[in-house]
């Protein structure tokens, strides 16, 4: 099979190599999938670059990079229905505490890592159906349901964020989300209530004024700590601030007075470690929003394999609409 490598941490056009490397067998249990796409993540650019606190090597002598992709399921191990060859499928945790990932033309792991994608859905979306997919319907329904609520979405354009969007408004929620300026257009086309600059001074004032004076039962937040003192403002009582990033500040000071007196719950969220029924609900989520033709996946840019550092090279950069994607068998 043909992969994209490295070794050692290092900018993506210094450390990513492509490689033909054999093609493995399924163990009992997994599946072999023939990738065609592959999905790239903030978090794949980061651990590719060693950017993560205190980690100075890689984990494994050699990494095949990124945990999201789709593709169709061409061999089987034992103990699998061997009726499942040929099926579509999407990856989620391709990478998450393994050696090879979805940078290839073939992945082999776990027969419950590879979801049957639904008939009419496109492989493209399977491929983002992983980390930013998941993260989205987990933070939009993991505090249970939502009609009727208000939710505070930040970072309405993001790659999540647009996702939750759509999500939040097919749950029956009404949406106030924020974002650039420039993206204002996108997120009310994502089916947003009320959309606002994020950068505005007056930001809080002009929330609340869009929920008619009242705080807001959920917020979807991007960057925790630059955002948690306007969130302990903005959140009801009894309120679930579902936090997933905070790359601007990683060591955040809490104003816990406020959020103590609203008795709000921080829902913390790393996708990986979803545990199996909270990530099958997800996934039932996801699936009958597409179903409904509520949810979207954008794309931005398709790269061939070996352009791969591009590929990383346009997550580093940001200010794209949409998610990265590689060509597994171009």
């Amino acid at each position: 099979m043909q992969a994209i490598t490295y070794n050692h941490f290092g900018a993506a056009r210094d450390v990513l190599t492509l490689a033909d490397l054999p093609t493995p067998a399924p163990a009992p249990g997994e599946v072999r999938v023939r990738l065609a796409f592959s999905g790239v993540n903030p978090s794949d650019v980061k651990a590719r670059a060693g950017s993560r606190p205190g980690v100075l090597k890689p984990a494994f002598d050699l990494i095949i990079p990124h945990s999201d992709g789709a593709g169709e399921i061409e061999a089987v191990g034992e103990g699998v229905d061997a009726s499942r060859i040929g099926e579509r499928v999407w990856i989620w945790n391709g990478q998450w505490q393994r050696a090879f990932g979805t940078a290839a033309s073939h992945i082999t792991l776990s027969y419950e890592q590879a979801v049957p994608l639904p008939d009419d859905v496109d492989l493209e979306t399977g491929a983002s159906l992983g980390i930013p997919g998941l993260t989205a319907a987990h933070a939009v329904f993991g505090g249970g349901n939502i009609a009727g609520q208000t939710m505070l979405i930040q970072g309405g354009a993001g790659t999540v964020g647009l996702l939750a969007v759509q999500l939040a408004k097919w749950g029956g929620a009404r949406v106030i989300a924020t974002c650039s300026a420039g993206d204002r257009a996108q997120v009310e086309n994502a089916g947003a209530d009320a959309v606002f600059d994020y950068a505005a001074p007056d930001l809080v004032a002009q929330v609340l004024a869009a929920n008619h004076g009242q705080p807001v039962e959920t917020i979807v937040e991007v960057e925790f700590g630059p955002n948690i003192a306007m969130d302990a403002d903005l959140i009801a009582p009894n309120g679930r601030i579902a936090a997933y990033g905070s790359a601007k500040d990683m060591a955040p000071t809490m104003p816990f007075g406020p959020l103590l007196f609203k008795a709000a719950t921080i829902d913390i969220l790393l996708i990986y470690l979803l545990e199996k029924d909270r990530r099958d609900f997800a996934i039932t989520n996801l699936h009958r929003a597409l179903a409904d033709k509520a949810l979207i996946c954008p794309v931005a840019q398709t790269f061939a394999l070996a352009d791969t550092a591009q590929a990383h090279f346009a997550v580093e950069e940001g200010q794209r609409d949409g998610a990265i994607l590689v060509d597994c068998q171009g």
